[in-house]
């Protein structure tokens, strides 16, 4: 993010500080009101000319950089998978505990993995369970596999939407 004096233009297009457009003015009068209502002049863009800025208070400013390498970070990371245990006799509370925070989780962008334990002949219960689940969070997620059952677990991967 570039400001104040760094920007090398001569000529800005100048929106305001509650997003009125200000039209275009010399780079020095563009800082000399920046001063003048004590807030910072920020370059939104470098690609067109003149350079689009703005003028944004300095703790907003501060607050605008941290968000964007925040979220560039979170992009550069990718999608985790996060995994969620049940068993096939669950109560019907813990379940929709367990459906809100699958559903949490999905609409934060990240993965989830449904693993159902099973022990003797559970399997259908468990396939149950899980197709009911899928069922709920159609709004929130698509399944990336489907139910899978081997040996001691039934499983599948939920994608976010």
């Amino acid at each position: 993010m570039i400001k104040n004096e760094k920007i090398k233009a001569s000529e800005v297009q100048l929106t305001g500080v509650n997003g009125e457009d200000l039209g275009m003015m010399s780079r020095d009068e563009a800082l000399a009101l920046a001063k003048q209502l004590k807030v910072d002049l920020v370059c939104t863009s470098l690609m067109s000319s003149p350079p689009p800025c703005k003028l944004v208070g300095a703790s907003k400013a501060k607050q605008e950089a941290l968000q964007d390498k925040q979220k560039a970070r979170k992009q550069e990371q990718g999608a985790k998978v996060k995994e969620l245990r049940l068993t096939p006799h669950i109560e019907d509370h813990d379940l929709e505990t367990k459906r809100q925070q699958a559903e949490r989780i999905l609409r934060a962008g990240d993965a989830i993995q449904f693993v159902v334990r099973i022990q003797g002949k559970e399997g259908a219960q468990a396939k149950a369970l899980l197709e009911s689940l899928l069922r709920d969070l159609k709004h929130a997620g698509s399944p990336r596999t489907g139910i899978q059952l081997s040996g001691k677990q039934a499983a599948v991967l939920v994608d976010p939407q």
